[in-house]
């Protein structure tokens, strides 16, 4: 896979979106329009959080995909236990929750052809390290992340899942 750092950028998952290249991932320090579910915002105005979107042609029937989101909300669960022996939680389909409130997401989105999912980016956001949030994996359990080696770890595994 190819990995892209932007310092600030509009969106992750707008530019591999632009890009359209198997294997990409776009990742940054902050986003000033980044998407979340629903039309929603998510908000990445300062430097410290996980912010990254993958760009795949898997090339399979739809069907193959369907528990997808859930799938990368356990992958994550289990990057965040095994480098940092921490429990998070899943608000079912794609929220990364603590202690009832919300420190991450997944959005995943497709280009179909028929059937077949032609193209699919995933995005992913998980508020770590900023303390001047509601809420941060640092601020609840007072360790810092490496969001690098997070990001490394977790496009790893979605990789080897899809």
């Amino acid at each position: 896979m190819k990995r892209i750092h932007y310092e600030k950028i509009d969106s992750t998952q707008k530019e591999v979106w632009r890009r359209l290249e198997n294997g990409i991932i776009i990742s940054a320090d902050i986003q000033t329009d980044g998407i979340g579910t629903h039309g929603r915002t998510w908000y990445t105005t300062q430097k410290g959080n996980v912010a990254f979107s993958i760009g795949l042609e898997p090339n399979v029937p739809v069907a193959q995909l369907k528990n997808l989101t859930i799938e990368i909300a356990e992958i994550i669960l289990e990057v965040f236990e095994k480098l940092y022996q921490i429990k998070l939680q899943i608000k079912h389909p794609n929220d990364i929750m603590i202690n009832n409130q919300k420190v991450g997401g997944i959005l995943t989105e497709t280009k179909l052809q028929g059937e077949i999912v032609k193209q699919l980016v995933i995005g992913i956001g998980i508020n770590t390290n900023n303390e001047e949030i509601t809420t941060s994996i640092k601020k609840e359990f007072g360790i810092t992340i490496d969001n690098s080696k997070v990001i490394d770890e977790l496009c790893q595994r979605i990789g080897e899942k899809i």
